[in-house]
């Protein structure tokens, strides 16, 4: 177990970490983005405030975004943004008509939502030939999820199981002890490495980039190079 006299600076340090991996995260996203999109239609589910939905629209290069956020003062936030944000559930099918847009995202979703295969068909459902879906999630087999099973705790990735209190099973998580004000930040599903690129070849994509990003001690640029063993991990998936 970890001493108490080590416990709090571990943990601002492990939170340091993760800020640094979750906005390495973030240019992962956006290198998997193919610019000079001027027309093209693009979609972030679980849009959140809208601010890294902007953020992929300049990417891409386009000003035709939408999003879907099923928190009201969250969608609110987007709108305020300019993202058209349709209030909507991501665990039921996507109230879009067929190949409505050309590109698909999601950051720090499909971990939260307990029906997976819909999701990832209603994805595939909604692209227009030749569009593709840009995927990511925490890594299953990161190390830190690794070594956390060593020490008998829960990993990282599977903490936020309880409504009632945040980071259940791991003295080092994120919100430790902390109530969700939504019950729907809980995590249902984390997929690891080959997982995540074989649901989505299950469903008719053809996976073209699986990137990764943090790498728990060292700099969370290294994840680039072992995205198996990565804390976040982004699917590039095309539909042909």
């Amino acid at each position: 177990m970890v001493d108490g006299r080590l416990r709090a600076p571990l943990k601002r340090w492990l939170d340091s970490t993760y800020v640094a991996a979750a906005a390495e995260n973030q240019r992962g996203i956006e290198a998997l983005l193919e610019p000079n999109g001027d027309g093209a239609s693009l979609l972030d589910l679980g849009c959140d405030d809208g601010r890294l939905t902007r953020r992929w629209a300049q990417r891409v290069g386009t000003a035709n975004v939408a999003g879907v956020e099923i928190v009201g003062e969250r969608a609110r936030l987007a709108e305020e943004r300019g993202v058209t944000v349709i209030r909507a559930d991501l665990n039921e099918p996507l109230p879009f008509d067929d190949a409505a847009y050309d590109v698909v995202c999601s950051n720090q979703v499909i971990e939260h939502l307990r029906d997976t295969d819909l999701f990832v068909s209603e994805i595939f459902r909604i692209l227009r030939p030749g569009g593709y879906a840009v995927t990511s999630t925490e890594n299953l087999a990161s190390w830190h999820n690794i070594v956390s099973l060593v020490f008998g705790w829960q990993p990282f990735s599977l903490v936020n199981v309880s409504h009632a209190s945040g980071s259940i099973g791991n003295p080092l998580a994120l919100h430790r002890g902390e109530a969700f004000e939504w019950k729907l930040w809980e995590h249902v599903r984390v997929f690891a490495y080959r997982g995540l690129s074989e649901l989505f070849s299950a469903h008719g994509f053809s996976v073209e980039a699986i990137r990764g990003a943090g790498y728990f001690p060292l700099p969370a640029r290294v994840g680039r190079a072992d995205p198996r063993h990565a804390a976040f991990i982004t699917v590039k998936a095309r539909k042909h």
